[in-house]
């Protein structure tokens, strides 16, 4: 049986990435019939927060309430991961796997430099995906290359300029509900770990404002941010929001 063919998927250097940065254009695009997907470079071992067990068990839950196809974690090494070509490899097997139209990725300049270095590892094994003389197998033999159309990079802690904004309004509510589910990481008043970046209780109502922020520059609720690095082309002025 062929794996499923995916038209988006999102990649992060981390579980929790996904769901505080593009959860909710995901499942937007769930809601208009588009297959969704989710790979984690990481298990985010290095957190001060947590056990790799509980993200998992996290990852699972979240995934369910954004209604996504698939997700896999390739288990590179949290905070030590590298460019090298093995990794590349690894990240393009599982391009060749799902066929993916549509890549979202890790910001390609942020304050985590995990997410900056798997912007770059995304964007390497995208092209490299598509070269016929780079060659991979899985269990039922040879890969057909496969390169996605694009790649859009989503907005993370530092709040970058978007290049565009996905109107995620009719999702607000699933997207706080998906990223609630890792406890382990934000706000609760019954842990006893240690406070991080991310578990101050201004951090979740960071995540509403900025959504918020950029659903009213397109006249909508919520909105999420993407950047690109190629020049963003459209059909007619009609497709403009």
């Amino acid at each position: 049986m062929e794996p499923m063919k995916l038209d988006i998927l999102a990649i992060s250097a981390h579980p929790d990435d996904i769901e505080l940065s593009c959860s909710g254009t995901l499942i937007a695009h769930k809601s208009l019939g588009y297959t969704t997907g989710i790979l984690d470079l990481t298990e985010g071992e290095m957190s001060t927060r947590g056990t790799p067990e509980i993200r998992q068990k996290e990852s699972v839950e979240a995934s369910q309430i954004m209604g996504i196809s698939i997700r896999e974690n390739l288990g590179l090494s949290d905070a030590k991961f590298d460019l090298s070509f093995e990794n590349q490899l690894r990240v393009i097997k599982v391009l060749r796997k799902y066929r993916p139209e549509i890549i979202l990725a890790n910001a390609p300049y942020d304050r985590h430099p995990d997410h900056v270095r798997a912007a770059q590892l995304i964007e390497e094994a995208v092209f490299k995906s598509g070269l016929v003389k780079i060659e991979t197998e899985d269990e039922k033999g040879s890969q057909t290359p496969w390169r996605p159309k694009k790649v859009y990079h989503y907005i993370q802690s530092v709040s970058l300029e978007p290049d565009f904004i996905c109107n995620i309004s009719a999702h607000m509510e699933q997207k706080m509900a998906a990223i609630r589910v890792f406890k382990s990481q934000f706000f609760d008043p019954k842990s006893n770990e240690p406070d991080t970046y991310i578990s101050n209780p201004d951090f979740l109502k960071l995540i509403e404002a900025r959504s918020r922020e950029w659903g009213h520059r397109i006249g909508v609720s919520y909105g999420e941010g993407f950047v690109q690095r190629q020049s963003l082309g459209v059909k007619s002025l009609f497709d403009l929001v």
